[in-house]
Order: C-alpha cells, then sequence, then structure tokens
C-alpha cells in the first residue's frame, strides 16, 4: 500500500474542506492508505472562541509520524502571503527528520485558502513548498490537466503550484466544485506518483 498523509491547519473550515478533498482524491487511486490529520493548535481555546474558529476534531499529527508515509500534502491558510504560524512552529520541530535525511524522495505538496484573489494566494503555495525542498521532498503542484483552473466564468482558487479556494474578506465563501474538483485532482495526482516512486524503489531492491 502507498501511505499518504494529508496535514493540514485550518481556522474557519475553508482549508478543512479541501483537506477532506485531497483525501477523497488520493483514496480514489488503488492500493492507497490515506491519513486525513491536522496540526497541533497554537492558540488557547479561549482564543479559538473569540476568533469563531471552527471546531474541528480530526486527529492531531506530530512531526515524528511523517516519516510512515510515502507522501505528504500539507494544507494552510494565507496569512499576509504566508503559511499559518501553526504550520510554520510543526515544520520547526522536524529538524531530527532533516537531520537523518528521513523525509527525502517522499512526495509533497500544497494546498490553501486565501481571502482574496490577491491575497497571497501564489506566494502562499510557493512559500511553503521552500521547506519541503529542504527536507528532500518531491514537489507536485496541480498541473494544467485539470483544465478548470483557467476558466474565467467565476472566481477560481488554486493554480499550477497547488489548489486552493478564495474565502472572502469576512470567510463568508466557501469552496467551488471547481475548487473541491481540484484538490480531488491534486489528491489523486500525487498519489500516483508516490505509487509510481514506491514501485520502481521495490524493483531496485529486488534487482
Amino acid at each position: 500500500m502507498t501511505r499518504v498523509l494529508v496535514l493540514y491547519y485550518s481556522s474557519y473550515g475553508h482549508v478543512r474542506a479541501l483537506a477532506q478533498a485531497e483525501a477523497e482524491g488520493a483514496r480514489s487511486v488503488p492500493g492507497t492508505h490515506v491519513d486525513l490529520r491536522r496540526v497541533p493548535e497554537t492558540l488557547s481555546d479561549d482564543i479559538r472562541q473569540k476568533a469563531g474558529f471552527a471546531a474541528d476534531d480530526t486527529p492531531v499529527a506530530s512531526p515524528a509520524d511523517l516519516e510512515a508515509y510515502d507522501a505528504i500534502i500539507f494544507g494552510t491558510p494565507t496569512l499576509f502571503g504566508m503559511m499559518a504560524g501553526q504550520v510554520k512552529s510543526f515544520l520547526d520541530q522536524a529538524g531530527g527528520l532533516w537531520a537523518r535525511n528521513a523525509l527525502v524522495g517522499k512526495v509533497a505538496a500544497v494546498f490553501t485558502s486565501t481571502g482574496s484573489q490577491h491575497g497571497g494566494h501564489e506566494a502562499t503555495l510557493l512559500s511553503t513548498q521552500i521547506p519541503l525542498q529542504h527536507f528532500g521532498m518531491l514537489i507536485a503542484g496541480m498541473p494544467y490537466t485539470f483544465a478548470d483552473q483557467t476558466r474565467a466564468d467565476g472566481i477560481v482558487g488554486g493554480a499550477p503550484y497547488g489548489a486552493g479556494t478564495i474565502a472572502g474578506a469576512d470567510g463568508s465563501r466557501v469552496p467551488t466544485e471547481t475548487d473541491l474538483a481540484g484538490a480531488r485532482f491534486q489528491g489523486a495526482h500525487v498519489a500516483r506518483i508516490a505509487a509510481r516512486l514506491a514501485g520502481a524503489a521495490l524493483n531496485e531492491e529486488a534487482a
């Protein structure tokens, strides 16, 4: 079985919805085991409640968990054109994995939610990929074979760098079917790449 982890942080539920779609897409690839996990919250429950954050009962992951997967798909909201601090804090705790080259050759991908079309959507996708490349991971985006990302008849999230959605300035927009389809596409895309790499590694070991 190819093992895929969809790991995310979500404040108001937009990234969580995309994460569920990413997991659905990955599970559509035969022979794929998928886990859906979230990064630990760094804010108090009191602050979360005052901010109106959505409740989330998805199990929490730890950095040590990452080594067990062939591919990891990371989801983060866009905050001032960058990943959320909770995601950065999680990655900052993975120095032991980096020191052992434990993530080298694993597939990675990123998806995001942004308040506006010009609020740092692509900047977040690209900058989140930077630490993943320091870990030696292989980056998979959302290629133009998902043709709906070029639609011009409405607001569409995502880019060739990864899936996404536009939440609106007040967070009232929900991911569209196009956005969710992009996330499912990316999840399946990552799972297929991971399966091919895992199969090639098994062939090398058998040779």
